[in-house]
């Protein structure tokens, strides 16, 4: 036996002490406090006596929960969540009891209720002990991995054997951008990725050949989650202009992370493809906004505004947390990064570290759910769908984006997260190896993230507030005292041919004229809700003559687009500089720092049906690669502008190069169609073996056990 072995056989004989020894000591302090429940006989016992009694006691239910546990709850499979919630409390306390008759002589003695009572607590110890003792045992989680995967092997869901055509797991790191990537894997941050890229060394110092090719995309405008999860799931977003956006034709704002908005962009698509997506086929869908067309679905948005016994979006956190060592792990990952999150902020405000936006309040918690919750179960139904053997599996790891929107994309924070991310890849590399089919692990992005402070932050004001000012409109006295503000103000009166030194008297406009401004990063979006079409340069100007000028002369603002009357889509920057899109211009004007395929992009966006009133991209500077966001965020993307429009894949080299052409890979929709063209080489003639349904969204019932550890890891899902 060599010593790697004895090691783990140590290390399991370990963790089976001190659980024991911790489950005796529970059952002695519960023999203390509760009357109906003894350790002894009627005439006393020594304290040696009682203790080799509680330590009888608790090994005999520790067995009794390993060895017939499993066996309950697989018999018990077919019954309703809620009822087995309730019956597993007596059938745990039924355990105990059969424990209880198993010590020698008749010591061991609980009531009914009491027995159900100390099964719990002990149950609930001995997991969090357990669990915090394996919770960095990568062997012991491994080899039960290798188990499961041998019995699948042995046998397929309908006992033929497995598929021989290889499966393809998709795993979007969402917000994390080529640089980004590309840093990290240069900081030694992410190994698994340096492995795959061949850029980690061997033993003897050479370079490990490389498995992986690493290609960078470029987004739509709207560089965000949204739109482009949409285009590589369903084939297309088209009318996605942002993240968020008003629709006169309905009055609604649509949001991208709001489910009945999910659902919704998801309909669109599929009617404006004809196809229900890019997992239709044996697919499934992890913690992402869409659902792909994917029957297996867990966390997913688009299915959550739904109700009734299809919706399994929320059930994959009850097939991941019934386990309780599952729980346990999670918890205590949990807390910590909450913790780690306060020292984190606390040091950012010690330091004075600018740019820097607010960390306070419920955001600890949104990070912790983000980093740890939404991390650890959607890695454990991949590992699920892979020992199930589906064919293609999509699943979004949205850690970064989060840290990344309040901590900027660079810097201790996101190094941390960045590192757990890869500890999640190498596990699933791990299980890739133990699958019942060969799988192919594609890890991409769905676009970057650009750093810079806030618009608020450098001018004191938000983009509504100058919209506002630029209207002639009411602002808050605290913008009207930037000088920002005055300048709008004095831009106002002077198309009005108003004295400067006039106060706020002219005319307001009606109230029904205001217009509504949203932010979607660093793109903004301004929309007049009472004209019911998509109002021309003309018109606006008619109605608020300094309005356009106010913007594209702001020193924050790169590029403004709107519509015109008689020659289609018009930039505005600057001093008077005007892009007329649909006459192939040679000067790009205001459009020329944001790069070649800028022009490209505003003018697709254009066409959708609805575009805002005015579209507003911040100022952007290349040198820095520094944008300003609408939003209070210090990572952003939305718009155009450095990072955010570059994301990468990452995908093995046995499958097609999706450059050899040469050409820049643009926009989502290329992406799905690559992405197709895989799946589709892969499923070949064969017929995939069908996978049963069943009520886990984890697939199979051994899945449903598994826990991601802590190695590796709701709103800013973008």
């Amino acid at each position: 036996m060599g010593h790697g072995r004895w090691r783990r056989v140590g290390s399991a004989l370990w963790r089976v002490v001190a659980v024991w020894a911790v489950s005796t000591l529970t059952m002695l302090v519960l023999a203390g406090l509760l009357p109906d429940f003894k350790l002894q006989s009627a005439d006393g016992d020594s304290a040696t006596r009682i203790a080799s009694t509680a330590a009888l006691g608790a090994g005999a239910f520790g067995l009794l929960s390993a060895l017939v546990w499993p066996l309950l709850v697989r018999a018990l499979l077919l019954v309703p969540a809620l009822v087995l919630g309730l019956l597993a409390f007596f059938l745990n306390g039924s355990l105990l009891l059969l424990a209880l008759s198993l010590i020698p002589e008749g010591r061991g003695e609980a009531g009914a209720e009491t027995a159900v009572v100390v099964a719990a607590v002990m149950s609930a110890v001995a997991s969090a002990t357990g669990g915090a003792l394996a919770v960095r045992d990568d062997d012991a989680y491994r080899r039960r991995l290798y188990r499961l995967a041998d019995r699948r092997r042995r046998r397929g869901p309908d006992g033929t054997p497995g598929p021989t055509t290889p499966g393809t797991v998709f795993i979007q790191l969402d917000g994390v951008g080529h640089d980004v990537l590309n840093a990290a894997v240069a900081k030694g941050l992410m190994p698994t990725i340096a492995r795959w890229m061949g850029e980690r060394a061997t033993a003897d110092g050479t370079r490990a050949a490389a498995t992986h090719r690493l290609t960078p995309w470029r987004t739509d405008w709207s560089s965000q989650t949204g739109a482009s999860q949409l285009g590589i799931l369903h084939g297309s977003n088209h009318d996605v202009p942002a993240f968020r956006w008003y629709e006169k034709d309905t009055g609604e704002v649509m949001v991208s992370n709001r489910p009945a908005s999910a659902v919704e962009l998801q309909r669109r698509a599929v009617a404006h493809t004809g196809d229900g997506g890019l997992l239709t086929v044996d697919g499934a869908s992890r913690g992402n906004l869409f659902s792909g067309g994917a029957e297996q679905l867990a966390l997913v948005l688009s299915v959550a505004a739904r109700r009734g016994k299809d919706n399994r979006s929320r059930a994959g956190y009850f097939a991941y947390f019934c386990d309780p060592a599952n729980a346990v792990r999670t918890a205590l990952s949990f807390v910590a990064e909450v913790c780690r999150e306060v020292v984190e902020s606390t040091r950012a405000r010690l330091e004075r570290r600018r740019p820097r936006v607010g960390r306070g309040g419920l955001y600890p918690f949104i990070r912790a759910f983000a980093t740890v919750v939404e991390r650890d179960v959607v890695v454990a139904a991949v590992i699920g769908d892979m020992l199930a053997g589906r064919s293609a599996v999509y699943a979004d790891l949205v850690a970064y984006d989060e840290v990344a929107h309040h901590s900027g994309p660079f810097g201790r924070d996101v190094e941390k997260v960045l590192r757990r991310l890869d500890r999640s890849l190498a596990l699933l590399d791990q299980v890739a190896e133990h699958a019942p089919r060969a799988y192919r692990i594609v890890v991409l992005s769905d676009h970057g993230q650009s750093p810079g402070e806030t618009f608020r932050t450098r001018y004191g004001l938000t983009l509504g507030d100058l919209v506002r000012a630029g209207c002639g409109l009411p602002v808050p006295r605290k913008a009207q005292r930037t000088h920002s503000g005055a300048e709008a103000r004095s831009a106002v009166r002077a198309a009005l041919r108003r004295p400067v030194e006039e106060r706020t008297d002219e005319r307001r406009p009606p109230r029904g004229a205001e217009p509504i401004v949203l932010a979607s990063g660093n793109l903004g979006l301004v929309s007049f809700p009472d004209v019911p079409h998509r109002m021309t340069r003309e018109e606006i100007d008619r109605r608020h003559p300094a309005l356009l000028a106010t913007l594209a002369n702001h020193p924050g603002i790169g590029f403004l687009l709107v519509r015109t009357l008689d020659r289609g889509p018009l930039v505005l920057g600057a001093r008077g500089a005007e892009v007329y899109l649909d006459e192939a211009p040679d000067d790009l004007g205001p459009l020329a720092d944001f790069g070649s395929g800028a022009a490209d992009a505003v003018r697709r966006t254009d066409g959708f049906p609805h575009t805002a009133d005015i579209m507003v991209n911040s100022w952007y500077d290349p040198a820095e690669g520094e944008v300003l966001a609408f939003e209070e965020q210090i990572g952003s993307h939305g718009g155009l502008g450095g990072a955010q429009s570059r994301p990468f894949l990452l995908s093995p080299l046995v499958l097609p190069d999706p450059a050899a052409d040469g050409t820049e890979l643009v926009g989502a929709e290329r992406i799905h169609q690559i992405l197709r063209g895989w799946l589709g080489a892969d499923l070949g003639p064969e017929v995939p073996v069908p996978v049963p349904a069943n009520d886990s969204p984890f697939g199979a019932p051994d899945e449903t056990a598994f826990a991601a550890p802590d190695r590796a890891a709701p709103d800013n899902t973008r």
